[in-house]
Formats: C-alpha cells, sequence, structure tokens
C-alpha cells in the first residue's frame, strides 16, 4: 500500500533534538524563575486571614491597595477584585499571607480606616477568614495524591488500548508530557507574578485534560496508521500520523484559545484579576499542552522504544546458542 499524502509533511522526528531542547530550556527556566522571582503562594497554601468588603460605584483597586497597607502599618496585601453574587454589588478581597493572621484589632482598624476613606462608595465589611497553615499543606497533599492516581490511571489505560505501539512506553511518554505542560504552567504563573492558588489548580486540571486528549488522539492515528503500513520505518509512521492529526489539533486548540484571549481582554477592561489570573495561564497552557502532545510525547516514545530495542538486540546478539 502506497503511503498516502499529507497537507503537511513536518519532519517531527528529524527535528526532535530541536524540539527537546526548547522543552528543556522552558522547563529550566520554569524552575530557575522561582529562584529569581519567587513564587506567590496565596493564603489557600500557607495560611493568612481573608477580608472582603462590598462597595458600590468604582474604586481603583492599586489605591485600594495602598490605603489597606498603609492602615496595616505597612504589611503587604494582596487585592482581587469581582461581584457578590448574592447581593449583586461589586466587592473587593484583601489578603494577607502570614503565618499568625491578623488579629481582631488589627481588622477593626483596618475596616474603620477604609470606610472613612472610601465613605462615598458605601464599602461595608462582608467577611473575614482565617485560614490555617495546616488546612493548606493538607489541601496540597490531597491534589498530588489525585494527580498522582490519575497518572497511574492514564498509563494502565495507555498501556490498555495502544499495546500494540508498546503500551507502557506510550503511557509514561504521555505523563512525561503532562509534567512538562505542569512545569511550564507554572513557571508562567512565577514569570508573571501571580499567586499560586485555586485558579493554578483550576488552570493544571484544565490543561491536563486538553493535553492528554491531543496525546490519544495522536497515539490512536499511530496504531491505526501501524496496522495499516507494516513495513513502514517508525519514524516515518510517527511523522505521518502526527502531521494527520496536525489540522485537528491545531483547529481544536485555537478555537479554545481564542475564547481564552476575549475573556483575558474583557477582564483587563473590566480589572477582574481573578478571571486574569485564570484566562492568561490558561493561553499559555493551551498553546504548550498542544506543542507537547504533538511534538513531545510521540517523539519521546519514539526515542526510548529505539532505545530499548536496540538494548533488546544487543543482548540478543551477546546470548550464546543453545547446546543441543
Amino acid at each position: 500500500m502506497s503511503t498516502p499524502k499529507t497537507k503537511f509533511n513536518l519532519k517531527f522526528m528529524e527535528n526532535r533534538k530541536t524540539l527537546f531542547t526548547i522543552s528543556s530550556a522552558l522547563i529550566i527556566f520554569s524552575i530557575l524563575s522561582t529562584f529569581i522571582f519567587g513564587a506567590k503562594l496565596d493564603i489557600q497554601f500557607k495560611g493568612g486571614t481573608l477580608i472582603t468588603y462590598i462597595y458600590s460605584g468604582n474604586i481603583d483597586a492599586n489605591q485600594f491597595k495602598a490605603d489597606a497597607e498603609e492602615a496595616l502599618g505597612g504589611l503587604t496585601v494582596n487585592i482581587a477584585t469581582g461581584t457578590d453574587f448574592n447581593t449583586g454589588k461589586n466587592n473587593i478581597k484583601v489578603s494577607l499571607v502570614s503565618n499568625a493572621g491578623l488579629t481582631a484589632d488589627k481588622q477593626i482598624a483596618l475596616t474603620d480606616a477604609l470606610e472613612e476613606k472610601y465613605a462615598a462608595n458605601e464599602i461595608q465589611l462582608l467577611s473575614s477568614t482565617d485560614v490555617s497553615p495546616s488546612a493548606g499543606s493538607e489541601f496540597f497533599k490531597k491534589c498530588l495524591v489525585a494527580a498522582l492516581l490519575a497518572a497511574i490511571v492514564l498509563i494502565l489505560y495507555i498501556a490498555v488500548r495502544f499495546k500494540n505501539i508498546g503500551g507502557w512506553l506510550a503511557g509514561v511518554c504521555a505523563i512525561a508530557a503532562l509534567l512538562h505542560d505542569i512545569i511550564i504552567v507554572y513557571g508562567s504563573f512565577v514569570v508573571m507574578h501571580m499567586n499560586i492558588d485555586a485558579n493554578f489548580m483550576a488552570v493544571i486540571l484544565t490543561i491536563l485534560g486538553y493535553s492528554i486528549n491531543d496525546t490519544i488522539v495522536i497515539y490512536d492515528r499511530i496504531r491505526e496508521n501501524r496496522n495499516l503500513y507494516k513495513d513502514m520505518p517508525l519514524h516515518e509512521l510517527v511523522n505521518l500520523s502526527t502531521n494527520q492529526s496536525l489540522v485537528r489539533s491545531i483547529n481544536t486548540s485555537v478555537t479554545t484559545i481564542f475564547a481564552m484571549i476575549c475573556v483575558t481582554v474583557v477582564a483587563l477592561m473590566r480589572g477582574v484579576e481573578s478571571i486574569i489570573s485564570f484566562s492568561l495561564p490558561m493561553t499559555i497552557g493551551l498553546i504548550v499542552g498542544t506543542y507537547s502532545s504533538l511534538c513531545i510525547a510521540p517523539t519521546l516514545w519514539v526515542t526510548l522504544e529505539e532505545k530499548f530495542r536496540s538494548k533488546g538486540d544487543g543482548k540478543e546478539k551477546d546470548a550464546k546458542p543453545a547446546v543441543q
């Protein structure tokens, strides 16, 4: 059977060293960014105090942050704006990351100062919550356990479904591509000085879903083509399958990326930081996830498959013939 023609003929396997170098550089930079810029852990992970106010009219978030820090004697706070769905009024959240939290006296002093400063906005205290550092630690541990269990299930699923293309190894490479995505998305949070909070976990989980779906689609095409072109070299088989899946993967991702860009623009215009901290890293994650599904997972699988196959061939050559 002749090899079918594809709309694109990109040489993924021939350029895998370049692709691996790009990914390695991004991963290293993402890890080093923690030490260069410093990761901003939200109170959900580190503990502290979260105070929510409702108000009317418009408030400059940067000025509000400066006024809150002045009222607290120079302590650093984070500000997030939004809308209270119960009252329909605008809300603004003041979070202070601290192991000890904010004393009742300081909370009262802060509220009094803000009510006086923003009397025209009819600012009112809605809620005040202290978050224990142990609660954040427990939440993080549960997230790790859930991610580990999900990785095991994915490897088992891919191993069974794609056993004719080296299922176990394909599953491990798919997980490696997911780790690649997680690290780079984490780096984007650090570089953009965004808090590592619930939005971070939401972005990670969403990206994992998109990325593993794209990877499985490509694996499925490799499996189908292996049955059709049994004599085709592995390099050509993966290039063919990836090029056949290229348009579908890019079209799916571009649609979602465009939606996220629109959400980000609207959030920037409205000053809704809580949405920006989701939509902007999500856009980056979608791009990285599409790249890893097309360029990393299949090429890494072939690289390892060839390595293990060569070791197996070497053992067979070294083996002594059995005595008759």
